[in-house]
């Protein structure tokens, strides 16, 4: 007998997740695929990666968990699904912006996707 995987148990999140995937692109079909996986191969990313590969102004979408770890010198504007609490401090303080995934649904932009 096999198990049936059950997704995300945050009624929250599936809340995001279905309204990701009535959106009908490619890329809103993308993040809702990324943000039902299980919980230990959900992605989390340290402010440290988002030095590393991101460019002065730019907007990405973080499909997971940002995490605190490293310096942030650049201004980003991020959209993610949960922020630790130093990882949303340190891109203030860089003179970017934290969001919630739910304003990028009313956004109607497609930013870049970091894994």
């Amino acid at each position: 007998m096999s198990r049936k995987p059950t997704g995300p148990t945050n009624p929250r999140l599936r809340e995001l997740i279905v309204a990701f995937e009535r959106k009908k692109t490619r890329f809103h079909r993308r993040i809702a695929e990324l943000l039902s996986k299980p919980t230990r191969k959900r992605i989390e990313v340290n402010v440290r990666k988002l030095e590393k590969v991101c460019k002065d102004g730019e907007v990405i979408v973080v499909p997971g968990k940002v995490l605190g770890d490293g310096k942030l010198k650049k201004r980003l504007i991020v959209y993610a699904w949960r922020y630790s609490e130093k990882a949303k401090k340190k891109i203030v303080d860089a003179g970017g912006e934290a969001h919630d995934l739910w304003e990028l649904l009313e956004q109607g932009i497609k930013p870049r996707i970091i894994r």
